[in-house]
């Protein structure tokens, strides 16, 4: 077995130039204790900045669209509902590109491009949150755009998978995708806060007057962009001087192999499951806050609790690495399973928009899903390189990411309907239940029980 394919499945011959390794070797221990686990360990800590950048970039519509209206933007709730959708549906679109970028570009062209691009939805939101007469037609479009942050992930975690032995693939998966989904929290947390003040001074451009509760005050809604260009300029040339690609090549047509596979349609099933949930959840949670609470007086800040989901799940994601590591992805995946409908069954029955009192228990529930989806985006992960040889884990990872990224976007449409139709949300969760069983059984007759023919 030559090196290369022993090392990164590759169908084709290690490229030349300085921007491939000429040789990657980690399941030697030799090679990995020498050479390998320096330069693994450092292509990780840049791809993972670089992909929180990009989850900031793609959940900062969520954090702008429940003050728009505040701003005066005459927005509709149905249309504030496809701005936090629109980025979904880039996001899983994107990815279906990325996941064939890696075996085709290599790591270091990818992340510092793909990174770089992020500049242009954030430049455009800073740009259009001054003018409340920007035409729909153009947030829209820069809600899309905010997606190219979302395909990131699927050319990002495949290039990881493929500087990592298999016994470490788990925990350096749970790291990057954990640390990455802080981004989420990140925007959520940091918004409010950052566009209370000029940070930037007259450049900036002047503030908006904010109408909240009856009392008015200024902001600076492009801050909550801006602040994140800088950033992104630095982990793209970063990207561009630091990392070098895995000697692994194949074209298109060669990573297509994955869909004769049924483990890789019923892994994006597992995944859409955890991260479609958790994304979706993600995108959609300041909303959901404020349409079932919204109305009441002393309503709560959605943006002061939102953020607590994607913490919560992004924090237990990469603690569940190491687990599944120790214990198989598989039998994790299925406690996660077990937990996310069990707490999709208790939100409709917690959950009263007339009064305040539910509104804590509403949080814990949701905080509950999103601590499992966490829980269960990392043991998935651990399962795919398991299941599948490295390059094809690879376009599986890839694949399973980016169907399931189109969560925001699933997500926002139910919600919207759910609450057009009937003025509540409780049906989107019994159907999320029922989903979650069915997956859990999935899991538990493939890969966990005792005698499964493929268990990891």
């Amino acid at each position: 077995m030559s090196t290369t394919t022993e090392t990164a499945g590759a169908e084709a011959p290690a490229p030349q130039g300085a921007s491939w390794l000429k040789e990657w070797r980690p399941e030697s221990r030799g090679f990995w204790g020498i050479a390998g686990s320096a330069r693994a360990w450092k292509t990780l800590t840049i791809t993972t900045a670089s992909l929180t950048m990009a989850f900031i970039t793609w959940f900062v519509v969520s954090a702008l669209v429940v003050r728009l209206p505040q701003i005066g933007f005459r927005l509709t709730p149905g249309q504030l509902f496809w701005l936090a959708a629109m980025p979904g549906l880039a996001g899983g679109t994107m990815r279906l590109f990325h996941m064939f970028f890696t075996p085709v570009f290599g790591t270091r062209h990818v992340v510092a491009i793909s990174t770089a691009s992020l500049l242009l939805p954030l430049a455009g939101w800073a740009w259009a949150v001054q003018d409340i007469n920007t035409p729909y037609w153009v947030l829209m479009v820069l809600a899309f755009l905010a997606g190219l942050g979302g395909g990131n992930f699927s050319s990002f975690m495949p290039s990881t998978s493929l500087f990592f032995p298999k016994r470490l693939q788990g925990t350096a998966l749970a790291i990057q995708a954990g640390i990455g989904n802080f981004g989420v929290s990140v925007v959520q947390f940091v918004t409010p806060w950052i566009i209370g003040f000029a940070l930037f001074g007259a450049m900036a451009g002047d503030p908006q007057t904010m109408t909240r509760a009856g009392q008015q005050s200024s902001v600076w809604l492009q801050n909550a962009t801006l602040l994140y260009i800088p950033l992104v300029v630095a982990f793209a040339l970063l990207s561009w001087f630091m990392l070098r690609s895995v000697p692994v090549k194949a074209n298109f047509r060669q990573q297509l192999d994955i869909f004769g596979n049924r483990h890789t349609w019923v892994m994006t099933s597992l995944y859409m499951m955890t991260f479609g949930a958790f994304s979706g959840l993600s995108g959609t949670f300041p909303l959901l806050i404020k349409q079932v609470y919204g109305h009441l007086p002393g309503a709560p800040d959605p943006l002061a609790y939102a953020f607590y989901g994607p913490l919560v799940g992004s924090l237990l994601r990469v603690v569940a690495g190491p687990v599944s590591d120790r214990f198989g992805g598989a039998r994790v995946t299925h406690v996660a399973g077990l937990g996310m409908a069990a707490c999709a069954i208790a939100v409709p029955f917690v959950t009263d928009g007339s009064d305040l009192s539910t509104f804590p228990a509403f949080v814990a529930a949701m905080l509950g899903l999103f601590a499992f989806a966490g829980i269960g985006n990392a043991s998935t992960f651990k399962q795919m390189p398991m299941i599948f040889p490295p390059r094809q884990a690879g376009g599986v990872i890839g694949f399973t990411g980016a169907i399931a990224a189109y969560g925001p976007f699933i997500f926002g449409l139910l919600f919207g309907a759910a609450f057009g139709a009937f003025g509540k949300a409780d049906v989107v969760f019994h159907g999320l239940a029922a989903f979650f069983v069915l997956n859990v059984a999935l899991n538990w007759w493939l890969y966990a029980r005792r005698g499964a023919a493929t268990p990891c």
